[in-house]
């Protein structure tokens, strides 16, 4: 299984990314799918989350309105469009594909984006 994030860099406060996490190896339409961040010396953080079944997100309360999680299926890719970049919004940004039975969970290795202010 791999997931492999891309779609990082560096950009300015207020303008946008859109992270993608390509997925192999795995039934990926049955997996839910999450993007999580972990800036310096902080925890790993739930950023956006998109169920497998019925398609429901949910989001941190720091990013709703302006970031958007969504997928395709066809192409076994997930996405994070992120717009009105903040410089908090800093950290290396990681996928997470998730099953709830079995439990199974596999992380990408992350791509780190930096909003300058």
């Amino acid at each position: 299984v791999q997931l492999v994030e891309s779609g990082g860099g560096l950009v300015q406060s207020g303008g946008s990314l859109r992270l993608s996490c390509a997925a192999s190896g795995l039934a990926f339409s049955r997996y839910d799918m999450s993007w999580y961040r972990q800036a310096p010396g902080k925890e790993r953080e739930l950023v956006a989350g998109l169920s497998s079944g019925d398609g429901s997100t949910n989001y941190a309360d720091s990013v709703k309105g302006r970031f958007t999680i969504s997928r395709d299926n066809a192409k076994n890719t997930v996405y994070l469009q992120m717009n009105s970049l903040k410089p908090e919004d800093t950290a290396v940004y990681y996928c997470k594909a998730a099953l709830v039975w079995p439990r199974i969970n596999y992380w990408g290795q992350g791509t780190q984006v930096t909003v300058s202010s």
